[in-house]
């Protein structure tokens, strides 16, 4: 009913992937990811990390798309951005080896579509460092490209965050030094964990042409009722 697959340290603490079956929930597997004893992901729900790639690439425009996926999890956002026929490339930015290591071992469910996918290609590094280094950039055999979209799902939310470092990313100055790495009407994608804020709205705002938020709503079975995300949808100027 219930086994550790794997538990490393890693420079955020004791990194850890469980897999579990609740009778109850139906026979199936259920995996998750904690980061000490605090949970970062589970396979339960994933409506909302699929809805950032849903959303955020239907606001894209063009064809033979170059994707970034900020943070790589259990898969389910860079396994669903594959699902759009125009995406040419995928990039998963991931700062944790140990997560890229449970993928390409296919020790996670989707690990295996993921590798079998030539469009995709695992980055290891830090995310927030990629994103406001636009000489750089997040594509390490080719410094400085552009992209068409950016998808985000790291932090908790914009004021709770994974790690205490990543607070500096939420300004002006560095959300629009990773505006900078989208092409013209690039678009950038972020999940939240709560309802849409009007003050981190506000300041997307000052960066990008155009700001949605869309709340996505799922059952949660621990409550026996409806729970919520948020998604953040940003589109550069032309």
């Amino acid at each position: 009913m219930f086994e550790e697959i794997d538990s490393q340290d890693s420079p955020l603490g004791e990194i850890s992937l469980r897999r579990r079956r609740m009778p109850a929930f139906g026979d199936r597997d259920i995996y998750e990811v904690k980061l000490g004893d605090e949970f970062l992901m589970s396979s339960m729900f994933v409506e909302a990390e699929e809805a950032l790639s849903t959303l955020g690439l239907a606001a894209v425009q063009g064809d033979k798309l170059s994707v970034v996926v900020g943070g790589l999890g259990l898969g389910y956002t860079a396994v669903q951005a594959l699902q759009d026929a125009r995406v040419d490339e995928l990039l998963v930015v991931e700062a944790l080896d140990t997560v890229i290591g449970w993928h390409r071992d296919e020790r996670v469910p989707l690990g295996a579509k993921l590798n079998a996918d030539a469009r995709n290609r695992y980055v290891s590094g830090s995310f927030f460092e990629l994103a406001t280094d636009a000489e750089r950039g997040f594509d390490p055999d080719h410094p400085g490209k552009t992209f068409d979209a950016i998808l985000l799902d790291i932090d908790h939310s914009p004021s709770e965050f994974l790690n205490a470092a990543n607070a500096g990313f939420y300004t002006r100055e560095n959300l629009a030094c990773m505006a900078a790495q989208l092409k013209p009407k690039g678009v950038f994608a972020m999940w939240s964990q709560n309802l849409p804020d009007a003050g981190f709205t506000a300041l997307l705002a000052t960066v990008f042409d155009h700001v949605e938020s869309h709340v996505v709503a799922f059952y949660n079975p621990f409550q026996n009722g409806e729970s919520t995300n948020s998604v953040y949808v940003c589109v550069t100027g032309a």
